[in-house]
This record gives structure tokens, C-alpha cells and sequence, in this order.
């Protein structure tokens, strides 16, 4: 659905400050994503990644593994054909479980949704859902 009020509005990137910039980067081009540009040195490093829909992860070196004490977002989720494949894989690759597949009927409204998800934790302690729609009523 197309928005009305701010024409050819998408989404386009998340951003993720990395504590071990190498690995982050590693991770995700090891569940499939592509490098696509980076630019900078030390921790003024940044390289984008597409995660395969032309939808950017933009990863930033100098973060830190300290939790923020009221984050501002939580996680982000990665649509996939088979949670259960992504979420092995993740595990594989050195992410640590946080919530294993499941299904999830919500009592949601007004459409009704069935979802496939799962929760991992990525190199610098960031949330990454892997998630799919089941059912939309």
C-alpha cells in the first residue's frame, strides 16, 4: 500500500553500531546478505549490506556490547521463506538463542495473523527476528 502523503516513502535501511565491526560484517555475509559499499577508517568504519530485497543493513564500528537501559528499538526482523533454516544457521554461525521457532496465532485486528518467528542474538548483542506470515485473515 502505497503512502499518500509522502510520495515513494520505503524502507530502506537499519543501522547497527558495532562492537566488533569485522565480525558483525562477517555474520551477516554468512546468512546471505552482500556487501554493497563501505567507506572510512577505524571506528568511523561503515559498510552496508543488502540483505537480498535492495533493504540496506548499514553496520558502524565503534559500538560497544553495553545494553542500552531503555532502548529506543528492540529488535529488527528479517522476512525469510523457513524461520527454522535461518534460525539454525544463525546459531552455526555463532549467534546466541534468545527465543527458539515458534508459531504465533495473534488475536490481532482488524487481520487476523498467524506468524513463524524466532530470536537470535547477533555479534554486538543486537535482536534479529526471523519472521513469517503464516496466515493473514
Amino acid at each position: 500500500m502505497a503512502n499518500e502523503i509522502i510520495k515513494g516513502m520505503g524502507f530502506h535501511h537499519v543501522a547497527l553500531k558495532a562492537a566488533d565491526f569485522e565480525g558483525t560484517v562477517a555474520f551477516y555475509e554468512k546468512l546471505g546478505m552482500k556487501y554493497y559499499t563501505g567507506w572510512g577508517k577505524g571506528d568511523g568504519r561503515v559498510a552496508m549490506l543488502d540483505f537480498g530485497d535492495g533493504g540496506i543493513l548499514e553496520v558502524f564500528a565503534g559500538g560497544s556490547n553495553a545494553q542500552a537501559a531503555d532502548p529506543k528499538y528492540i529488535h529488527f526482523a528479517l522476512k525469510v521463506d523457513d524461520v527454522d533454516a535461518a534460525y539454525a544457521k544463525a546459531l552455526a554461525i555463532g549467534a546466541k538463542e534468545k527465543s527458539a521457532p515458534k508459531v504465533v496465532p495473534l488475536d490481532s485486528a482488524p487481520v487476523k495473523l498467524t506468524l513463524n518467528c524466532a530470536f537470535v542474538y547477533g555479534p554486538s548483542g543486537e535482536e534479529v527476528e526471523f519472521f513469517r506470515i503464516l496466515a493473514a485473515e
